[in-house]
C-alpha cells in the first residue's frame, strides 16, 4: 500500500527541502518506487534533483490550472526509482487563483489519486508557509514529517504547526497524523543543539526519530550539482544520516508505525 507523506514546516531554513530530496533518494536506493512532488514555488527540490526549471513543458502549476494531469508533468531523476513532479515560479499564482474555486483545498489530493498505486511512497515538499499550497498537501497526505532545526525558536514553530495539523484534521483530513519529527542541522559542539533536542524529545517522545541530521557541508553542496547527497558523497555524515533515517521509516513492514 502506498503512503503519502508531506514534509512541512512553516518556518524556512530548517532543512525541509534537504530532507525531501535526501529521504526520497535514500528510499529509492532501497528499490522502492518513489515520487517527490515539489509544491514550493522556489522549485529547490526540482533543481536539487537535476531538473532545469527553465526547460519544462509542464509543471505542477499546470495541474492546479487544470491544463494537465500529474503523469504529464513527471520527470525521471538522476536516481533510478525516483521521479519528481516539478515546480516553477508560476506556482506563486496558485494561492490567488484558488481562492474562489470550489474544493480548492482538494485539488492536489484529487490529482494524486490517479497515480497513488504506482508508488510506494509519495513525498510532498511544501513551501515555508501555511497557505493554500501547504493546505492542499496536508489534505492529500496520510501523515507529515516535520524537520525541526536545532535552534532557539524550534518549539515555537513546532507548536504552531501542530495546531494547524489539528485544524486540518478536524475540517478536511481526519486521518492526518504526524509520521515523525526529524532534528536537523544538529551541531554536537553547541549546548543549544543538545538542549533543543532534549526539549523536543521531552514534548514529543517517540514521534521524534532516533536519527539526527547534522550540520554538514555535503548537504549544502550537493543541490548545486543537481544530486542528492548519497550520489555526491555517500560516505559523508549527511548522506549517511539520511540513509539511517530511511531505514527507520522502512522498518516494521515498510513504514514506521506509531501509536
Amino acid at each position: 500500500m502506498s503512503r503519502i507523506i508531506a514534509i512541512v514546516n512553516q518556518k524556512g531554513g530548517v532543512g525541509k527541502t534537504t530532507t525531501a530530496i535526501n529521504l526520497a533518494a535514500s528510499l529509492a536506493l532501497a528499490e522502492e518506487e518513489i515520487l517527490l512532488i515539489d509544491t514550493d514555488p522556489q522549485g529547490n527540490s526540482t533543481s536539487g534533483l537535476g531538473i532545469s526549471r527553465d526547460n519544462l513543458d509542464k509543471s505542477l502549476y499546470d495541474v492546479y490550472a487544470g491544463r494537465c494531469e500529474i503523469p504529464d508533468t513527471l520527470k525521471a531523476t538522476v536516481l533510478g526509482h525516483l521521479s519528481i513532479a516539478p515546480s516553477t515560479i508560476d506556482l506563486l499564482g496558485v494561492e490567488v487563483e484558488l481562492v474562489d474555486r470550489d474544493g480548492r483545498e482538494r485539488v492536489l489530493s484529487n490529482a494524486i489519486e490517479a497515480i497513488r498505486k504506482s508508488y510506494r511512497y509519495i513525498f510532498i515538499d511544501c513551501p515555508p508557509s501555511l497557505g493554500l499550497l501547504t493546505l492542499n498537501a496536508l489534505v492529500a497526505a496520510d501523515s507529515v514529517i516535520v524537520p525541526v532545526q536545532c535552534e532557539y525558536y524550534a518549539l515555537e514553530s513546532l507548536g504552531l504547526l501542530t495546531k494547524t495539523i489539528r485544524l486540518v484534521r478536524g475540517s478536511f483530513n481526519p486521518t492526518l497524523d504526524v509520521e515523525g519529527i526529524v532534528l536537523t542541522m544538529f551541531d554536537s559542539r553547541t549546548n543549544l543543539s543538545h538542549e533543543v533536542a532534549t526539549e523536543v524529545r521531552r514534548y514529543f517522545g517517540d514521534k521524534v526519530y532516533a536519527t539526527v541530521i547534522p550540520r554538514n557541508v555535503t548537504l549544502g553542496e550537493a543541490p548545486s550539482y543537481g544530486k542528492p547527497a548519497l550520489l555526491y558523497d555517500v560516505h559523508s555524515k549527511g548522506a549517511q544520516s539520511y540513509l539511517s533515517l530511511a531505514k527507520e521509516i522502512l522498518n516494521e513492514n515498510g513504514i514506521r508505525q506509531r501509536a
